[in-house]
């Protein structure tokens, strides 16, 4: 293995500041069309590189202000609020003031720098959760960093960890591919449904004849519109008093808004808090059997999901028990998800935006006659649902790698010349 050293930042590289142009002069900056100076915020930092920025200046914004031209190849990365966002430069360019350049003198490899310092920033600050954490271009450059003392072998440390970033970067693509893929088909499954043949309806402007309007707007004309209340028993919930240690901790699990976290993902087993039979009988809470579909109507408006297991729900949910007559849980959870943007719109408050409950007496859904339908629709929506919770749980492991050869790589613990467990691109990538 190569000798490490460690070294200060300002040793290895020169750092500059950036600025900003003077707002109220329109002649500093460049117009739509207009040719101009590349010129870099905290904003335009998404990825490894960057080409390209939101805003140009001109000639007279660069010889007005204190902004300073960094090389194509330079690191940057922002040094104030958001500490740590990094990128490479693919072109000459100017940056803000909050970000920071490195030109390398010499010693240091700008891949490498960006996964090595931006943990050695973030650790220099004592506590970057406070809002306005800060650096300075002195404190940038007495931040001590250990790099091994051969570029090369700098390059090749940077390499391995680009390799798994590309592939966690191709995985977020394909999962992002797929929930667009999901919400497109969802559309078209709750407005076109599934015939007869196991196909989509024809589209309304194509075949008319297949749809009929109501209150809801057009749906097949093999469904009905009908009252919610009228397809699946609506229920709510309630807090036990917080006064009565007894009515807590008792095993009958409690969903909160403190699981807004854990739904959206189909299914809800576990709850952050738990109640007790005695919470139960002295107050409105209600167990209710698995399987039932709860939607928040309080802060985090229109987050929804299916229990697993016998659970009581706090006043901040509405929660419907399905059966095998008049409405599948599963197509209930996708219709609510088709329509969380809905929800999300009328939810009103000036402290915490809800839905009050009257509303829920009158919602309206649209529902095949047959229940075969239901199935049908939550079947497909399930097939690709599981396609989407399968390439997340890769890119959890992807990113577990990627945490441990980061640690391992860039403390020296292992060589570059190991046997490195980097895995391959998914399968799934090569998807049309």
């Amino acid at each position: 293995m190569s000798e490490w050293a460690k070294v200060r930042l300002k040793d290895i590289a020169e750092i500059k500041i950036g600025g900003t142009p003077s707002r109220t002069i329109s002649a500093y900056w460049a117009s739509e069309g207009q040719d101009g100076h590349q010129w870099c915020a905290i904003s335009d930092l998404k990825g490894r590189y960057i080409s390209e920025t939101k805003e140009r200046i001109t000639d007279s914004g660069v010889i007005n202000s204190n902004v300073k031209l960094l090389n194509a190849g330079s690191f940057v990365m922002s040094f104030k609020l958001s500490i740590g966002r990094g990128a490479i430069l693919k072109s000459p360019m100017y940056t803000n003031e909050a970000i920071a350049g490195f030109e390398s003198k010499g010693a240091i490899n700008s891949d490498f720098l960006y996964y090595v310092l931006p943990q050695a920033a973030l650790r220099s600050v004592t506590d970057v959760a406070v809002k306005g954490a800060t650096l300075n271009k002195e404190s940038l450059g007495n931040i001590v960093l250990s790099i091994p003392a051969s570029e090369s072998q700098q390059g090749c440390i940077a390499n391995i960890l680009q390799t798994i970033d590309e592939a966690i970067e191709k995985t977020e693509q394909l999962i992002e591919k797929y929930q667009q893929i999901k919400a497109g088909l969802m559309n078209d499954l709750f407005t076109r449904g599934i015939g007869a043949d196991g196909k989509l309806r024809p589209p309304r402007a194509q075949a008319p004849e297949l749809y009929h309007k109501t209150p809801i707007g057009w749906i097949p004309r093999d469904w009905d519109c009908e009252l919610l209340d009228k397809v699946a028993v609506r229920g709510s919930g309630h807090t036990p008093s917080k006064s009565f240690p007894e009515y807590w901790d008792g095993g009958v699990k409690w969903i909160s808004l403190a699981d807004s976290h854990r739904l959206d993902k189909l299914y809800i087993s576990e709850t952050q808090f738990e109640i007790s039979e005695l919470g139960l009988q002295n107050s409105s809470a209600i167990l209710h059997p698995p399987g039932i579909v709860v939607l928040s109507r309080d802060a985090g408006v229109g987050k929804s999901a299916i229990t697993k297991a016998p659970m009581a729900v706090s006043q901040h949910f509405m929660c419907w028990r399905c059966d095998e007559k008049r409405m599948h849980n599963v197509f209930l959870y996708y219709w609510l998800q088709h329509n969380k943007r809905y929800f999300e719109n009328i939810a009103m408050g000036s402290t915490i935006l809800t839905i009050g409950l009257s509303y829920f007496k009158k919602l309206k859904i649209g529902v095949p006659s047959e229940f075969d339908e239901q199935k049908t629709i939550a079947s497909s929506l399930l097939a690709l649902e599981g396609k989407i919770f399968s390439m997340q749980s890769d890119l959890a492991k992807k990113k577990e790698v990627k945490s441990g050869l980061m640690h391992d790589l860039l403390t020296g613990k292992v060589s570059v010349s190991a046997d490195l467990p980097v895995e391959p691109a998914s399968p799934e990538e090569g998807a049309a």
